[in-house]
C-alpha cells in the first residue's frame, strides 16, 4: 500500500487535515506537524500568545501554530530567506499573524520577556545542546513562559555506546553526537536552574513515523530510495527516536 495512504494517522488529527504535497514542498526533514502536535500536548498554547518558532524552516510549523492554536508567531530561521517564508504565509492566510525573520539562534535580537512560548521543531540539535543555551533562551520568555523542543534523539548516549552506530554514522556522521536521550536533555535543563519544571519523553513510534514520512516524500518526488530511508530501515527503532522536552520559567 502506498505510504501516502497511511499519513492520516489517528494520533495526529490536526496534522491530518494538511495536504501532504504542501508539506513535501516545504520538506526539510521529519514530519514537522506530527512532532509539533505531539509536543503541544505538553504545552499550554492559548489564542493571543506570542510565540517564537525557532528554526522554522520554510514555515510549515509557523502556519500550524497560527491556525491551530490562534497564536501570533515570529518565524525565525538562519538559512531561509524571509521573503520566501512570507510568500508561504500569505498563501496560507496567516501573514497577519506570522512574521518571518532571518535570525541567528545564538544572537537573538529580542528583549528579555518578549515571548509567552518558544518552540523548536527538528532544529535544536544544530544550536541548542550546549549547557549554556537553555538558560540563555529562557531569558526571552515571560514569567511562566514555556519552552518546547522536539528533536532527533537516541535511546542511548553515544558516549555510553562508545561509538556512533554504523548505519547512523554513514548518514549523519559526527552530528549525531548532538542526538541525546530524553533523560539527558531533562537533566541538562534541570541543572540549568532556568526552569521551575521540566518534562521530557521519547515520542512513541518516533523512528517508524519518520520512516513513514520519508517513504511518502520519496513517493511524491518520484524517487525510490534515500540514505535517510536506508538508515531508518536499518535502525528499526533500536536507537533512533525523538525527544519531546518542555520547560516552564519562573
Amino acid at each position: 500500500m502506498p505510504a501516502l495512504d497511511h499519513l492520516s494517522k489517528d494520533a495526529y488529527p490536526k496534522s491530518a487535515t494538511y495536504d501532504a504535497r504542501w508539506l513535501v514542498d516545504l520538506d526539510m526533514g521529519p514530519h514537522p506537524l506530527w512532532l509539533l502536535e505531539d509536543l503541544a500536548t505538553d504545552l499550554d498554547l492559548r489564542p493571543g500568545m506570542r510565540v517564537l518558532d525557532l528554526g522554522s524552516g520554510l514555515g510549515a510549523t509557523s502556519v500550524f501554530l497560527a491556525k491551530e492554536y490562534g497564536v501570533t508567531v515570529v518565524a525565525a530561521d538562519l538559512w531561509v530567506d524571509p521573503t520566501e517564508a512570507a510568500a508561504v504565509f500569505r498563501k496560507e492566510g496567516v501573514a497577519d499573524r506570522v512574521l518571518p525573520m532571518r535570525v541567528d539562534a545564538g544572537a537573538l535580537p529580542f528583549g528579555h520577556g518578549t515571548f509567552d512560548a518558544i518552540v523548536s521543531i527538528d532544529a535544536w540539535e544544530y544550536f541548542g545542546t550546549a549547557d549554556s543555551y537553555p538558560p540563555y533562551l529562557a531569558k526571552f520568555l515571560v514569567p511562566g513562559g514555556q519552552l518546547g523542543v522536539a528533536t532527533p534523539a537516541l535511546t542511548a548516549e553515544v558516549r555510553e555506546l562508545g561509538e556512533i552506530p554504523e548505519h547512523i554514522d554513514r548518514v549523519v556522521g559526527a552530528e549525531s553526537a548532538a542526538w541525546h536521550t530524553s533523560e539527558w536533555l531533562r537533566s541538562q535543563w534541570e541543572f540549568s536552574r532556568a526552569f521551575t519544571s521540566v518534562t521530557a519523553r521519547t515520542q512513541q513510534d518516533g523512528c517508524a513515523n519518520w520512516l513513514l514520512w520519508e517513504r511518502a516524500v520519496l513517493e511524491l518526488k518520484g524517487e525510490h530510495s534515500s540514505p535517510v530511508q536506508g538508515m531508518l530501515e536499518a535502525d528499526d527503532g533500536a536507537f533512533i527516536t525523538f525527544a519531546l522536552v518542555t520547560g516552564t520559567v519562573a
